[in-house]
């Protein structure tokens, strides 16, 4: 039995996602995991959504796109959509449409916003560590093929690996030392996104673009992002990231 080429890709997500540094930032994992997500599966966009300490509301994390940022935002407001349902039941949801008559659909005010913003279906699968619900993984479609049921065992299996990295981060024992490092990754993703602003109004290029020069100079000089982005913000930006070319 030969091995494909997208088997190989697969296979080195799982290892990227398991094998990181000692000092690896959690918001930059969980990026890393919605990037491998679009890259694998047949979704237009990709998000992560944490639950808070009490395991009842959801804040949003990190997508990989601003279309899916604006969309995971939007369940938080409305308190309801399918990384909610995910993170809550800590099952997967299948991949469900969003279109049909109003009072058919599963959630009668996310479905119109996501439908307006092209997405025409949606799936989701938990992110856990043991014994505690830690959120979901949302993903997007905006049009077929859609994720198959094998599809969607591996964007489980790629939560998993990277729920394994956070977990072994702290020897599993320690827990709730995770969970505070998640919510400082909450609270740092203020400066993360004005340091994106920044950065696209100073260069003239998206808020995608913005972000991907800010990681890559991260990672290339082995930083962490939030202390790029922090230092960008306050309108020290490295003159490398001034380059025309990323």
């Amino acid at each position: 039995m030969s091995t494909t080429d997208r088997e190989i890709r697969i296979a080195h997500a799982v290892l990227d996602l398991t094998h990181s540094r000692a000092d690896f930032d959690p918001l930059e994992l969980l990026h890393d995991l919605t990037a491998q997500a679009v890259a694998l599966l047949p979704v237009r966009c990709a998000g992560i959504t944490v639950l808070d300490r009490e395991g009842n509301d959801a804040v949003y994390v990190t997508a990989s796109d601003d279309l899916c940022l604006a969309l995971e935002e939007d369940q938080g407001e409305l308190n309801e959509g399918p990384c909610l349902d995910s993170a809550r039941t800590q099952r997967p949801l299948p991949v469900l449409s969003l279109t049909g008559p109003p009072g058919s659909l599963r959630w009668p005010r996310f479905a119109p916003r996501a439908r307006r913003a092209g997405i025409m279906a949606v799936a989701a699968v938990p992110l856990r560590l043991p014994q505690i619900p830690l959120g979901a993984l949302n993903l997007l479609m905006a049009e077929p093929p859609y994720p198959s049921s094998r599809d969607l065992r591996l964007a489980q299996v790629l939560a998993d690996a990277t729920s394994t990295a956070l977990a072994f981060r702290q020897e599993i024992a320690e827990m709730e030392q995770v969970l505070g490092q998640l919510q400082t990754a909450l609270d740092s993703r203020l400066v993360i996104e004005q340091a994106k602003g920044a950065l696209s109004v100073r260069l003239n290029v998206s808020l995608d673009e913005a972000f991907q020069r800010l990681r890559a100079h991260a990672r290339s000089h082995q930083r962490q992002l939030t202390e790029l982005s922090a230092q960008v913000a306050r309108g020290q930006v490295p003159a490398e990231l001034l380059d025309p070319t990323p």
